[in-house]
């Protein structure tokens, strides 16, 4: 009896394990799939944009997009603390106007959470319910989830920066593409874990 049950335990176990590791997968796949990589034209303005720093294209798209007036302010969030506006501004020569009264640096935050918590305060403190979101395609997921989470009212219009690390071949050929694309899977998926046990938005 016990060497029954002890058989049917493993048989659970292996079913349990099998079924997950299906789910993990069909999970990357989806993930994998829902990644722009083409261009994103604009057909609608917010109140705000907001930056997350980390490749080097998503800050001049994001202040391209400031300047055809998209938004009415653009917050750079995860700036370092040793980097000053003038060095941003270098990045777009043709706009360094527009950080004497449209641009704000956030340098507090360190990751993405911190991303969206310094989103929200900024957005709250300009009375902002629209925002466009800049950052990388293969990093949107997760940036969208992060936002969400902290200001569910608010509107969230994405805007996916084309990345080199997704190489423009299929995914699916190039295993480092691959191994990157999983690696920032999994960080979805923790993201989403950690929110579904803190439901509430922080203050």
């Amino acid at each position: 009896m016990l060497a029954g049950l002890a058989r049917w335990i493993g048989f659970l176990t292996m079913t349990a394990g099998a079924v997950g590791a299906l789910l993990l997968t069909g999970g990357f796949f989806w993930f994998a799939f829902s990644i722009p990589v083409d261009d994103v034209t604009l057909d609608r303005n917010a109140d705000g944009i907001v930056v997350l720093t980390g490749a080097a294209s998503r800050i001049p798209d994001a202040i391209e997009l400031l300047a055809s007036e998209r938004g009415k302010r653009l917050l750079i969030t995860g700036v370092h603390r040793d980097t000053s506006a003038r060095e941003i501004a270098r990045l777009t020569p043709l706009y360094s106007k527009f950080f004497n009264c449209c641009i704000d640096l956030d340098r507090s935050a360190l990751n993405t959470f911190g991303n969206a918590l310094e989103t929200k305060r900024w957005a709250r403190e300009h009375n902002f319910n629209s925002l466009i979101v800049v950052t990388s395609n293969w990093h949107m997921p997760r940036a969208m989830a992060e936002l969400a989470h902290q200001i569910p009212d608010a509107k969230l219009i994405a805007f996916p920066v084309m990345s080199e690390k997704v190489k423009t071949e299929p995914w699916w050929q190039n295993f480092d593409t691959a191994r990157f694309l999983f690696a920032e899977y999994l960080k979805y998926l923790f993201a989403l874990a950690r929110m579904s046990l803190d439901p509430d938005t922080v203050a």
